[in-house]
C-alpha cells in the first residue's frame, strides 16, 4: 500500500507541475506531502495493529475491604397448601344441584353438590313401611315379653327382622351418601370443576379446597445440594409478582432423591399472610454460608482467560491483572478467595479492552 501512495504522488506533482501554473505548485505539493504524512501514519498504527497504550484511560475503581458475606442457594419455589384437596364423589354420576361457589368458606362435613341418585332414595323410601313394621312388632314383643307374656324366641326374632331391616336402610343410605360431594376439610372453595347436569367421575372432577391455614413454599433442589443445606436454615421468600419478600426457616429436607429428576424437596412452613396464595410462584434464597471476613467484588468485573479469573487492579498510574480464585457468589457479588489483598483499588469500569500495563486515569 505505502509502495503505491509512493508511485502515485510523484505522477500527481509532475502533472501539477506541468500545468504552467508554478505559482500554485509549491501549495500543492506542500497539501500532498502533508496528506502522505498523515497516511503514513494511518498505516503505521494499522500494520502495528494496537492500541495507543500512552494515552490514558479513564476507570472507576473500588477499594477491597474484609466484609460480611453470605452465600445464597437460589431455587424457583411455589406456594402450596398444606390442606389442598379435591372433594369428589365416591361413585360416577350426574350432577344434580351445587350448593356453594368460589371463594365461599365451607367446614369439614359440608355437602357441597349432589349426584342423582334416585335409584336409592326410592329404596330407602321403600324400606320405610317395613322399617316402622318391625320396630312396632319388636317393640310389642317386649312389652309382652316384659309381662311374661311370649317366648324369648319370639322375642330375638322380632328383634332380627328389625335390626335387618335397620342394616337394609343404613345401606341404601350408605350408597346414597356416594353421590354426595362432601368437604373432608374446612377451607375456602378455591374451584368448582362440576356443573348442574354434567358429569362428575371419582379422582376426575370435583370441588377444590384449600386451606389458607397451612401454607407452605416448596421447591426441588439438585441432587449436589444435598448436605449442603438443613432444617433450620435461614431463607428469603422473594415474592416477584408483589414486590414483597418473607424470612423464615426450613422446616423440612427429604432425605431421598427423586430418581427421574435427580432432586430433593425442600418445604418452607409459612405463616398465615394475605400475601400469600396457593400455587403463587417465589423464588427460595437459601442461605447457606456466611464468612465474616471475606474480599468480594462485582461478578460482572471478573474476567475468564487461559489462566483462569482475572480482574485489574490500579497499580498506580497503570493498570496491572491480577489472577483470582473465585468461590461462591450471591447478589450479583462473588468471593475472592485468593488473589486480592485488603486495600486493593479493584477496576470495575474501563477495564472492558484493557491491557495489562495501560496508563489509567482514575476518576
Amino acid at each position: 500500500m505505502k509502495r503505491l501512495i509512493y508511485l502515485i504522488l510523484p505522477a500527481i506533482i509532475f502533472a501539477s507541475c506541468g500545468d504552467g501554473s508554478k505559482g500554485n505548485s509549491a501549495e500543492e505539493l506542500a497539501k500532498l506531502k502533508k496528506q502522505r504524512s498523515e497516511i503514513d501514519a494511518k498505516i503505521k498504527v494499522l500494520e502495528a495493529g494496537k492500541k495507543d497504550v500512552t494515552k490514558a484511560t479513564p476507570v472507576m475503581v473500588m477499594e477491597v475491604q474484609p466484609t460480611e458475606f453470605k452465600g445464597n442457594i437460589e431455587v424457583q419455589s411455589a406456594i402450596v397448601g398444606d390442606a389442598n384437596v379435591l372433594a369428589g364423589s365416591q361413585a360416577p354420576g350426574t350432577v344434580k344441584s351445587i350448593s356453594v361457589k368460589v371463594g365461599q368458606k365451607v367446614s369439614q362435613g359440608q355437602v357441597l353438590a349432589t349426584l342423582d341418585a334416585a335409584v336409592f332414595d326410592r329404596q330407602i323410601e321403600g324400606l320405610a313401611p317395613s322399617l316402622a313394621l318391625t320396630k312396632s312388632l319388636y317393640e310389642k314383643q317386649q312389652n309382652l315379653f316384659s309381662q311374661n307374656i311370649g317366648t324369648e324366641v319370639q322375642l330375638m326374632s322380632a328383634k332380627t327382622n328389625y335390626e335387618g331391616v335397620q342394616k337394609q336402610v343404613a345401606a341404601a343410605k350408605a350408597n346414597r351418601d356416594m353421590y354426595r360431594v362432601v368437604a373432608p376439610i374446612s377451607g375456602t372453595v378455591d374451584r368448582v370443576d362440576l356443573k348442574v347436569g354434567g358429569p362428575s367421575a371419582p379422582g376426575q372432577t370435583g370441588i377444590q379446597i384449600v386451606s389458607y391455614d397451612k401454607l407452605n413454599a416448596e421447591a426441588m433442589l439438585g441432587e449436589n445440594y444435598l448436605g449442603k443445606v438443613k432444617e433450620g436454615d435461614a431463607v428469603t421468600i422473594v415474592l416477584p409478582n408483589i414486590g414483597d419478600s418473607i424470612k423464615a426457616k426450613i422446616g423440612y429436607v427429604a432425605q431421598s432423591v427423586d430418581p427421574a429428576s435427580r432432586s430433593f424437596k425442600v418445604i418452607v412452613h409459612m405463616n398465615n399472610s394475605n400475601k400469600l396464595h396457593p400455587n403463587m410462584s417465589c423464588i427460595m434464597k437459601i442461605a447457606n454460608y456466611t464468612n465474616n471476613n471475606a474480599l468480594v467484588v462485582p461478578v460482572s468485573i471478573i474476567q475468564k482467560t487461559s489462566e483462569g479469573p482475572m480482574v485489574y487492579i490500579a497499580d498506580g498510574e497503570k493498570a496491572k491483572a491480577v489472577n483470582v480464585t473465585i468461590g461462591r457468589n450471591s447478589n450479583g457479588l462473588v468471593e475472592i478467595m485468593s488473589g486480592l489483598n485488603p486495600g486493593d483499588k479493584v477496576i470495575t469500569a474501563g477495564f472492558e479492552e484493557m491491557e495489562n500495563g495501560q496508563r489509567i486515569i482514575v476518576q
